[in-house]
Order: structure tokens, then sequence, then C-alpha cells
């Protein structure tokens, strides 16, 4: 899928001196696979542009399950531009069957088996080996409760899923919210088009929350009515009031803005992101990742176009990263460097990602010499002298693009299979050293 070659092992070499750059990560992953299902879904409507999307295993995933399922997906790669209609039938989910490959991307399995309890016929959704590691019994509960026929085929409550449908029955339906948001958000995004109002109850406590909140404004963009409940984390879904946009502008991924965010905080110098738009106005909650580093002494200085971050004396934190729990591997590289202990707190539901993000943190940030206590939903990272070593990433983009900055400070850091990243960052490794040639 990607242009880029990936080696088996990836040296990092510490930057010569602090960098002084400006930085454009590419679109959000979380936006760019939410567009697609409400693009889908709403092109019985009108077709939908959407620009600035991102190209990805995971975005690309998405895309061929989409055309799989009868849905017209032109792809503009070199333009970062999609549009999505469909052409002839007026079915929701224009196929009867379809036999999907969703590799590791979480956001992909659970939309579409939401979304596919709306259409009329069989489907089956599997992925790479560790996809039927991660849980979805509790979204498959949800869509039983609507009269959807969904099951887990080994009977573990992860895929390979089957999905026997004849659309969504019923007007309430409880998901739990503790163990993943994506649950809840499947269920927001795929109930507009329903029909008629849904109300959906979440039990429980809720991971993520600006996930669901995201879900919420972008299916209101696309013209629907969300109301919240009395019911804790309760909503009501009616419908909707206008028109799908014909153009959609995707924000660039807040998540991937963390790794060069750190930067200064860990080798000092200034780093200005372009685009990254402001807490209270972003869909991203990750961008709060930012308040985390001004914390620990870094300076973030935002306008309308940019964010500038400049390095300072670094010190711990104790923060609660539940709502911004994409950027704990970040975090836990950035408290290598600072003084005094770094505590990271209420994220359990972190053990059920690509990998369990806890126990990799603290495996591989132990091996580069680092003093680290990790619990049930967090750990503890107290600073040590670093040496370099080989680090693995457990196929996990995150954890390769994380440890990658130890070695932007720590001489002798081998990444391994740093290939893992063109799950959402095919060009993180040239990006990388675009900077290192521009400081």
């Amino acid at each position: 899928m990607s242009e880029f070659a990936y080696p088996a092992e990836l040296p990092i070499e510490p930057l010569a001196k602090p960098p002084l750059a400006t930085v454009s990560v590419p679109g959000s992953k979380s936006i760019t696979n939410r567009a697609l299902v409400l693009a889908a879904l709403g092109s019985r409507t009108a077709a939908t542009v959407l620009t600035g999307v991102l190209q990805s295993e995971d975005t690309e995933v998405m895309v061929e399950c989409l055309r799989r399922l009868g849905f017209r997906v032109t792809t503009d790669w070199p333009r970062s531009r999609i549009v999505v209609g469909r052409s002839g039938s007026d079915r929701m989910i224009p196929a009867s069957e379809a036999d999907l490959f969703v590799g590791n991307s979480g956001t992909s399995v659970r939309f579409l088996a939401a979304m596919l309890g709306l259409g009329q016929g069989r489907f089956r959704l599997d992925g790479i080996p560790r996809m039927r590691e991660r849980p979805i019994q509790d979204l498959l509960d949800a869509l039983a409760q609507l009269g959807v026929k969904s099951t887990s085929e080994r009977g573990t409550g992860c895929p390979p899923v089957v999905i026997e449908s004849e659309g969504w029955h019923g007007n309430h339906v409880a998901v739990r919210g503790d163990v993943s948001s994506q649950f809840l958000s499947a269920l927001l995004l795929a109930a507009p088009f329903e029909g008629k109002p849904i109300e959906i109850e979440t039990t429980g406590s809720l991971v993520s929350e600006p996930y669901v909140a995201m879900s919420v404004r972008m299916v209101e963009q696309w013209g629907g009515v969300v109301r919240r409940t009395t019911a804790r984390h309760g909503y009501l879904v009616e419908g909707f009031v206008s028109a799908p946009p014909a153009e959609y502008a995707i924000e660039p991924d807040a998540s991937s803005a963390s790794y060069f965010a750190a930067l200064p905080a860990i080798v000092g110098g200034t780093i200005i992101l372009n685009d990254l738009p402001q807490p209270g106005t972003a869909l991203q909650g990750d961008v709060e990742f930012l308040s985390v580093l001004e914390r620990m002494g870094c300076d973030v200085v935002w306008s309308d176009r940019a964010v500038t971050i400049r390095g300072g004396s670094l010190r711990g934190v104790d923060v609660d990263m539940n709502a911004i729990s994409d950027t704990v591997m970040t975090l836990a590289v950035v408290a290598l460097f600072a003084e005094g202990p770094t505590t990271i707190r209420n994220v359990a539901h972190i053990r059920h990602k690509e990998t369990d993000r806890i126990a990799a943190v603290a495996t591989e940030l132990r091996k580069l010499g680092a003093e680290v206590e990790d619990r049930d939903d967090g750990l503890t990272i107290h600073p040590r002298p670093l040496t370099g070593c080989a680090v693995d990433t457990y196929n996990d983009h995150r954890m390769a693009m994380s440890l990658a900055l130890v070695g932007l400070k720590v001489p002798g850091v081998v990444i391994r299979n740093p290939g893992c990243v063109a799950k959402t960052y095919p060009g993180y490794w040239q990006d990388l050293q675009k900077l290192r040639e521009n400081a």
C-alpha cells in the first residue's frame, strides 16, 4: 500500500543540535474513518468530497471495505482527497453479503459492525491475529438489542464477527463504555440513518470521552440532531435536518502531532505545528496533550494557524490521561527526561489496543534504563540514566513513533519493525529526517 520501504530495524541518530522547524502532520485517522462512514451512509442523498484525508493502513482498509459493500469510493491520495458516493442501489448497504478484512483497525471493525446492522444480508469481519484478540462483544450485545444477529464466530467476544441483519429494530439500546468508546461512537454514527429516533444509553464508566464528542459533532456536521438525555452519557439521535456536506475537511492528526510537540521537551529547540486546531475548537481531544507539556515546563503559544512549542526545564507530573490516552506513550517518553517522577493514571483500557500498551511501555522503558512501576490502570516513570538499545514495537505504530524520540537524545536506540507506522503515519520516518535536515 505504501510508497515507503521499511527496514527490519532502524537506528535512530541523536540530533546534532536543538531543532527550529515547522512541521505539517497528515490528516486525522479518527476523523477520516468517521467521515468515510458518514459519507457512505449519507450517499443516498448526495456524494461527499473529503479533503485532507489520511492515507494509511487503517484508512485504506476502510476504503476497501466500503468498496466491497458496493459504495463508490474514488481516492486521490496524492491530493489527500476522496469522493464517496454510490451507483444505482438505494439500499442503505448496497451489498447483501461481503467478507471484509479490517487488518488491525479498531475503528474499522467497530464502525462497520454497527453500520452493517442497518443493512440487509450477511457480512463477515476479520483481521490480523491481534484483531482476533481485540474485544467487540459489548457492541455485539448492543446490536442484539436492536434485533441484529451478530456473533463472535469463535465465541471469544472478539473477531471474526458475523453480522446477519434486516435493519435495526427498536428505539433504545444500552452499551458499555468502559472498554472502548468506539462501541458508543459506532452506534452514534449509524443511528441517524435508521430513520427514527434512537436513544443510546451508556452503562458504567466511559473511557476516551473526547472521541465520543468527536462522533457527536461530526454527526451534527452531517446535518444530524443529537441531544443529551438525563441518563449519564445518554444520547437521543433524532435523524437529519439538512443534507450531508458536499465537501468536508479533515483536521491534521493531533495524536501524530504529539510526537513532534514532544521534541522540544526532550531535546530543546522550537517546533511550529501547522494548522492544528486549538483546544475548544478542535474535534480531537488529543490537542490537550500540549497542555500537559505546558505543565511540565514547555512554552506553548497558539495562533490562528499554528502552535509553537519551545523546550524548557522539565518536571514530572501526575496526570489522568483517560481522555487523551493515545498520547500515553508520548508522555511516557517525555517523562524519561524530566526532573522527578511522572504518574499516568486511569488508562486501563489501553491494554486492549494494538498491544497491551501499559505492559509494552513499561518493558521497553526498563530496557532503556528507566525505573517503571506499572499498575492495572497506568504507570509511574522514574527518570534514570539511559542507555540506547534495540527496542520492540509490538507491531504498534504508537510504540514505534514514541520510542524513536528517545533516540533523538540518547545514542544507540534501534527501532525494530519500524514499518508498523504505516497503520496511521506511513511517512513518519521521512518527516523525522526532514526535521533533522532542517535543524
